[in-house]
């Protein structure tokens, strides 16, 4: 099973509270781990045109505001600006399976301050990462389901209804969902 592109989607049961609700993109997947972005939890108190400005960017007129989202507990100092494949920089733009990209350098930040950049995009700051094996032991346990990554979904700009967006694609009644996880 390859689970590059997808999205985990917490079970209600989550008892860790960093991921509890969390939907995920994973970009990378391999027998080394996996590495993904939650991009349903936006960070209440940090605008893109506030970070920008910690990072002395320029914001033009023009300059785009993308969300900024906890993206996982590891390297939070760290950023990731997932995005679609019209924009790409040589060297930096990982593609990531199911459509998307993502690149951490600052230039997109420059573009996007510029007007430019990509279509779509969003900002992580951190990121989820799992040693090798223990994702599919998670899924093996319950605590995620994974579906496909529709563009429309990880961009959305309501945060709030993509748990339960992403349930009602998978055709699962969000309240039908037991908070206790196993196997029968």
């Amino acid at each position: 099973m390859n689970l590059g592109g997808k999205l985990l989607i917490a079970m209600p049961g989550m008892a860790d509270p960093r991921f509890a609700g969390a939907v995920i993109l994973i970009c990378a997947y391999s027998g080394d781990g996996a590495m993904g972005l939650i991009i349903n939890k936006p960070t209440p108190d940090l605008s893109f045109a506030g970070l920008l400005e910690q990072l002395k960017i320029p914001i033009a007129p023009k300059g785009r505001a993308i969300a900024v989202h906890f993206g996982g507990p590891v390297e939070r100092g760290r950023g990731f600006v997932l995005h679609t494949t019209d924009y790409r920089v040589k060297g930096s733009t990982m593609d990531i399976a199911g459509g998307f990209g993502m690149t951490a350098t600052q230039d997109i930040l420059s573009a996007l301050g510029r007007g430019e950049g990509p279509v779509e995009a969003l900002l992580a700051l951190g990121y989820a990462g799992w040693g090798p094996g223990q994702l599919d032991t998670e899924i093996a346990r319950n605590d995620w389901l994974t579906a496909d990554a529709p563009a429309d979904l990880v961009f959305s700009p309501h945060d709030g209804e993509k748990w339960t967006g992403a349930l009602r694609r998978m055709g699962v009644d969000p309240l039908a969902l037991s908070t206790v996880s196993g196997t029968a």
